[in-house]
Order: structure tokens, then C-alpha cells, then sequence
């Protein structure tokens, strides 16, 4: 059974950082593209970054372009990202996917 694990949320002030992981299991990890999206309170899914299997290649959305950082270990079968110059529009709960399957969140909040 495919499962990830997010972890790394917290609340923030504005300017600060976070490193978020993902541990997955169930599932040949070093062979799956990776996502990470976001959902804001009263708003949709909005995706955040996909990574390819080897890592070697990384895409970003316009609004965490340059600030965020999207990695992965995959003799620890984990996928990061690393946030930094948070924004209080960065306040969302984020998932990790792969496929159509996605873990159960964790939130972050960025608030002074």
C-alpha cells in the first residue's frame, strides 16, 4: 500500500523558513515522479513543484519560484522542501504526491 508521511510544519513569521519531508513507503520511490502542492484556507489545490525520479530535473510555480527548494534522498526513500523568505500567502496545508496518491498534510502557518 502506497503511503506518504508529511512532516516539518509549524508556524513562522514572515521572512523565516521551513524544511518539510515527506516519507514514503509502499512503492518504488527512486522510480516516481514526485509533487508537492498546497491548499490554502477557502481556496483549491494549487501545485507547488514536481521533481523527476533521479532528482536531476525540478520544476517550480510562479509563486515559489526562488524561494523554495525541492529535493529528495532516495536511499531514504524522503522528499523535502525547503522553504525560505516565507510569505503570509505561503499559509496552506502541503502535501506530497505521487500519482494519485498524497499524504495527509501538514500545515503551515506564517504569521507574525
Amino acid at each position: 500500500e502506497e503511503e506518504l508521511v508529511e512532516s516539518g510544519g509549524g508556524v513562522v513569521q514572515p521572512g523565516g523558513s521551513l524544511r518539510l519531508s515527506c516519507a514514503a513507503s509502499g512503492f518504488s520511490f527512486s522510480r516516481s515522479t514526485m509533487d508537492w502542492i498546497r491548499q490554502a484556507p477557502g481556496k483549491g489545490l494549487e501545485w507547488i513543484s514536481t521533481i523527476t525520479d533521479s532528482g536531476g530535473i525540478v520544476h517550480y510555480g510562479d509563486s515559489v519560484k526562488g524561494r523554495f527548494t525541492t529535493s529528495r534522498d532516495n536511499a531514504k526513500n524522503t522528499l523535502y522542501l525547503q522553504m525560505n523568505s516565507l510569505k503570509p500567502e505561503d499559509t496552506a496545508v502541503y502535501y506530497c504526491r505521487s500519482g494519485s496518491t498524497r499524504g495527509q498534510g501538514t500545515q503551515v502557518t506564517v504569521s507574525s
